[in-house]
């Protein structure tokens, strides 16, 4: 898992790879991840937008931006968290993503949350033929 906390708001990162969304012959990698958002602040907040970096293994980036995640821009009470998964397809066996969140508290204040760096790694380098 990976881990970062900003201004009271941890965010966490499980990737898990996906062999039966991949195909090697196709040239695609699949994985899922798993976001925990949880406000471990005093202050209400409200997930407006994100920003995403995604790096294959060729270093090819592709910027990603957004309102919210998931349909949803979600409001954190003192002590509440909020779950996700998203998905990602890559043309390489391995990869990374890193991003923000654009937060907003209650009083209107804006201010950028950091998503930890996570890597994306196929199981066997993406040797094995894949469906």
């Amino acid at each position: 898992m990976y881990r970062a906390v900003t201004r009271h708001i941890e965010v966490t990162v499980e990737p898990n790879f996906l062999p039966e969304k991949s195909s090697v012959a196709d040239g695609r990698w699949f994985w899922s991840y798993t976001v925990v958002i949880t406000n471990t602040g005093e202050e209400t907040v409200r997930l407006r937008s994100r920003h995403w970096v995604i790096t294959d293994g060729a270093g090819r980036q592709q910027e990603v931006r957004g309102e919210g995640v998931v349909g949803e821009q979600p409001v954190l009470a003192p002590g509440e968290r909020f779950e996700y998964t998203s998905g990602v397809p890559l043309t390489t066996a391995s990869g990374f993503m890193s991003g923000s969140y654009q937060m907003e508290s209650a009083s209107g204040e804006q201010f950028d949350i950091a998503v930890p760096a996570f890597s994306l790694d196929s199981p066997d380098g993406g040797k094995r033929v894949l469906n």
